[in-house]
């Protein structure tokens, strides 16, 4: 009976699971993966695109840096196999490669440090200007701020030089103040080579034993601390004007989104204009100047254009950046691999330093 019994409910339950897979509809009517097949329908031009323009050509990169290859044959069929000699040429040799590297570095290092802070601080200040809803003509301001971050780069450029030309307006100016003006895309000199010099502490000619006879990366200490050149202020100029208008637009979105109601209980209660921009605007906006730092610390590894119009790295390479070596060796010299290795390099360094960054800035409770 047992038996019997047991046998009629595993027949009962057989019985309810085809009826269960007879009601389901087919795959293909399901809603849910017909949701997910028409999501994946409409993603698909972007997914290509990312694929086919920005993953392959990183393999690509990676790949060639591996080769030695001249860019004239195909790099599947036709190549030298190296593997990380360039890497190592690159990185530990003592050679020209590692020293152009090193100073391309280092210009990074002060474009970025100065760049960074100007650009966010005058991209903010230009926000909460046309922000000010006292101000009369923002359309006007806001247009007026943002037009030279849609200008032709290459037309900012002839028009930076003409301005920091030896007979051009900077100079001009300087001149009615007593000061006479460099040559500002000839001129070498590091910033705080100059101000050393000035005060009389450290002749340029003749730095510290310790300071000349340590390097990294094959320059010495005393290279590393010279500061941004002239011409580099120059540069970085162009690129805080040209791009502050951009940034002021992030910040913008920022504050327009911060709601009123807040800033209005802030007053009530008896908060100041700098209480409130302290305490209330400000926490309110890091995630906007989260985005603004993230970018212009990206862009700023990025100088490639003003750098190719402006100076091709002179004076003394003392404008040259990461991504203008790995140009110059790749279609100057025809050194490919080279040229490939200072990118994957230059890419690896992009993503520690925006890991990093937006790590410090993440979101605590």
């Amino acid at each position: 009976m047992t038996t019997s019994h047991n046998a009629s409910i595993g027949e009962s339950s057989s019985d309810t699971r085809a009826t269960a897979a007879a009601a389901r509809p087919p795959w293909h009517r399901r809603p849910l993966v017909r949701e997910a097949g028409t999501g994946w329908l409409f993603v698909s031009p972007a997914v290509i695109v990312f694929l086919l323009f920005f993953v392959t050509p990183i393999v690509m990169a990676v790949w060639v840096s591996l080769l030695e290859w001249n860019g004239q044959s195909n790099p599947f069929n036709d190549f030298e196999f190296v593997g990380l000699e360039n890497y190592r040429r690159l990185l530990t040799d003592d050679s020209l490669l590692r020293e152009d590297f090193a100073i391309s570095v280092r210009n990074t290092v002060y474009y970025v440090a100065v760049f960074v802070p100007a650009v966010a601080t005058l991209s903010f200040g230009l926000a909460l200007i046309v922000n000010n809803r006292v101000l009369k003509g923002r359309g006007f301001f806001r247009t007026a701020f943002y037009f030279p971050s849609i200008t032709s780069s290459v037309a900012i450029s002839v028009t930076i030089l003409f301005l920091f030309q030896g007979s051009g307006v900077i100079n001009t100016m300087l001149s009615w103040v007593g000061i006479e003006g460099p040559v500002w895309f000839n001129d070498a000199r590091g910033l705080v080579h100059i101000f050393l010099d000035g005060l009389g502490v450290v002749d340029p000619q003749s730095p510290p034993g310790w300071l000349a006879d340590n390097d990294v990366l094959g320059l010495s200490l005393w290279q590393w601390i010279a500061g941004p050149s002239v011409a580099m202020c120059a540069l970085l100029f162009l690129a805080i004007w040209t791009t502050s208008g951009t940034f002021m637009l992030f910040f913008l979105a920022g504050l327009q989104n911060i709601p009123p109601e807040v800033e209005e209980a802030a007053a009530v209660d008896g908060a100041g204009s700098w209480q409130r921009f302290r305490y209330v605007t400000l926490p309110l906006m890091r995630p906007s100047l989260a985005l603004v730092v993230t970018l212009a610390l990206i862009g700023s590894w990025q100088v490639f254009d003003q750098v190719f119009i402006i100076s091709q790295g002179a004076p003394s390479k003392t404008t040259q950046t990461p991504a203008y070596l790995s140009y110059t060796k790749s279609f100057g010299d025809g050194r490919f691999g080279q040229g490939a290795a200072v990118a994957v390099v230059l890419f690896v360094i992009i993503v520690v330093l925006t890991g990093g960054l937006r790590w410090i800035a993440r979101e605590r409770r």
